[in-house]
Parts: structure tokens; sequence; C-alpha cells
């Protein structure tokens, strides 16, 4: 008789598959609205990116290129941001790999 009970307590029990899909799909939800929220933001000129980042940014391997009597910025005060500068490469006068360097 107990046996009966347990069986018939059980046929209210979600399956065990259906159970793992549910969590599953939300984690694919929310790490889909994770990368769409990280998209590089696209800056109307130079001012509106220095009021983030204060000395520009480089892409990978950019090297801030100077002509003339001013010194560079040191490129450890430049943070590598690829894809942002990606976005914004109209800002990249001199075409160095540096957008919106500051001197």
């Amino acid at each position: 008789m107990t046996l009966g009970l347990a069986v018939a307590g059980l046929a209210g029990v979600p399956s065990a598959t259906a159970a793992s899909s549910a969590p599953a799909q939300l984690v694919a939800a929310q790490s889909y609205e994770a990368a769409a929220a990280k998209k590089p933001k696209v800056y109307k000129n130079c001012t509106a990116l220095h009021k983030d980042y204060q000395h520009g940014i480089r892409k990978k391997g950019g090297k801030d290129v100077v002509k003339g009597k001013s010194k560079p910025v040191p490129s450890s005060l430049i943070p590598i941001r690829t894809a942002l500068y990606k976005v914004n490469t109209k800002l990249d006068r001199d075409k160095d790999g540096v957008a919106c360097e500051a001197r």
C-alpha cells in the first residue's frame, strides 16, 4: 500500500528533462541580452570620447605617432579597446591606430 502512494506521489513531479531545459533556455536568453548590451558606443567627436577615456583609445598594436616637437602620451595610459576603436575609426585622423590621442 505504501508503494502505491509513493508511485502516485511521483506523478506530480516534472520530468528531469523538462526541468533542466527551462534553465538552459533562461541562461541562453540572458547571455544574448548581455551580448547585446555590450555593443561599443559610437562617439560623435573626440570631446565626447575624452569624457570616458581621458587620453583616447587604441586598437591592439596601435602606437601613437607624433610629428614635430610634442611627445606622445605613454601607451600605458591609452587603453586598448579594439572593438570600440573599430566603430570610431573616423576619430583617428592620422591613422596611427590611436583615436583621439591627447597631447
